[in-house]
């Protein structure tokens, strides 16, 4: 039995990549090629490092020396300052340019900045392929009719696929939301200890040309095209909010996707995906409980809560930088990811799997039609000469009696009862002639597959390989 505590969202939830993304290993190469590309770009700008030390900086990038780097942070209670005493030990001939002009910030924010691009990235993929799931869903039921829900009260028809096109709606914004952060990405660069770059005007002897193109080329060297304009030691905070914002955005839509299909399974509607051995109650042995639903709302939960941390944090950082953010920030936006990873490998596994039980969407659609359809009814018998008033009121008169006889449990139709009415100018016939779910739906079809397909046209061409949950 393991006897350290090991998080649930590493060892139940997350993806292979988004556990390497975040893993020590990813975190301290990045850091290790930020100094090869700080020493390379202040090479080729002219300052004292050689091309033979970069090309030894690069060669030791990977495996780090963890043990000899934890025994460091011991002694000087510093982890960058243990990692360039580690990165040394195994490149001596480099090891005096390593970290030159720099502060910690250099390799710790802009570390950061790359992961959480490449993370959102990947999140993006992911979203993608959750989007696309739902597209197909929504298209194959596009006509089917089903019971639209206000307040969760029955109401006018919709179409089981246009309540899809709502969830898919949401995703799209979240996709949006997401295409934006990741357009204001921008680097942070080597600016000094309070974002000056003071060090760099006395290394560059006052060539400010020099220590703009130093930033240019590391940024370039990680994807960045662009870098802050101004910044203190660190990178703005804001950022993080954002970040935090579309993925709390992101979970939000998924736990209301969620949250209807728990809804719609206790009425045996649509049902999330259900393994032929699969155990719905450990006492219960009848049960089919919505358990991946339930977790994409529970992951949820956790995710928006989770991202209040971030402005939290972006609210109170003092003047040009303080450390309180430090501990908050380790873990509070890889937990995010990692969680929303897990949010949207489920969405795809239930969206990819639901099924409609078409029988019962008929029968709901049956019971209630006659009530959703006595609007109609009262306009189609004034056409026929009827008395707009009198007809209303036979109508509401008939609907009460039927709703009372419905709680008591007894057997009501309320096509026969207007039909008796003489005065109601219509018979059973052209009662049940009106009686079509196809006349009550509206746009849903259309709507739904021109949504779709505005959907595809927006997320390209998507990894089709599936989903594997193994928990």
């Amino acid at each position: 039995m393991k006897s350290i505590y090991e998080t649930p969202l590493a060892s139940r939830y997350a993806s292979d990549y988004m556990l390497h993304l975040f893993s020590p290993d990813c975190r301290y190469e990045t850091w290790r090629r930020l100094w090869v590309e700080l020493a390379r770009a202040q090479q080729e700008l002219g300052l004292p490092v050689t091309p033979e030390q970069v090309r030894e900086l690069e060669k030791h990038i990977t495996p780090i020396n963890y043990e000899v780097v934890a025994q460091r942070e011991k002694e000087v209670r510093h982890d960058v300052m243990a990692h360039i005493y580690g990165f040394g030990v195994m490149a001596p001939g480099a090891k005096g340019i390593i970290h030159l002009g720099a502060t910690s910030c250099y390799v710790t924010d802009n570390a950061d900045l790359i992961l959480y691009r490449d993370a959102l990235r990947y999140v993006r993929g992911e979203l993608c392929k959750a989007m696309d799931k739902l597209c197909t869903f929504a298209e194959t039921y596009a006509d089917m009719p089903c019971l639209g829900y206000t307040h969760y009260q029955p109401a006018q028809l919709v179409t089981v696929g246009k309540r899809a096109s709502l969830w898919l709606q949401d995703l799209m914004l979240d996709l949006e939301e997401l295409d934006d952060v990741l357009g204001a990405f921008r680097f942070l660069g080597c600016r000094g200890t309070t974002g000056t770059e003071a060090s760099f005007l006395d290394l560059f002897g006052g060539d400010t040309q020099k220590i703009d193109a130093m930033n240019r080329k590391i940024a370039g060297a990680f994807g960045f095209d662009r870098l802050y304009d101004v910044c203190g030691q660190t990178y703005p905070r804001k950022m993080d909010s954002r970040v935090m914002a579309a993925l709390s955005s992101i979970a939000q839509s998924a736990a209301k996707f969620a949250g209807d299909l728990r809804l719609l399974q206790h009425d045996r509607q649509v049902e999330e995906p259900f393994e032929d051995k699969q155990i719905g109650s450990s006492a219960m042995a009848y049960k089919r409980n919505p358990m991946r639903s339930e977790r994409i709302c529970s992951l949820a939960r956790y995710v928006m809560t989770d991202a209040l941390n971030a402005p939290l944090t972006a609210s109170c950082q003092w003047m040009e930088r303080t450390l309180d953010d430090s501990a908050n920030r380790r873990i509070s936006l890889p937990e995010a990811f990692l969680a929303v990873d897990g949010i949207l490998r489920l969405v795809q596994n239930v969206a990819g799997g639901l099924h409609v039980n078409e029988k019962i969407v008929e029968k709901s659609v049956r019971d209630y039609l006659p009530f959703i359809a006595t609007e109609n009814l009262l306009m189609e018998a004034v056409r026929r000469g009827g008395d707009r008033q009198k007809v209303h009121e036979i109508i509401r008169e008939a609907s009460m009696e039927a709703t009372a006889a419905m709680k008591e449990g007894e057997p009501w139709d309320l096509v026969a009862a207007l039909a008796k009415r003489e005065e109601f100018g219509m018979t059973e016939a052209d009662i049940r002639a009106q009686l079509q779910p196809r006349l009550y739906i509206g746009r849903s079809a259309e709507q739904t597959r021109s949504f779709a397909k505005k959907c595809r046209e927006l997320i390209g061409t998507v990894d089709e390989s599936e989903t594997v949950l193994t928990l």
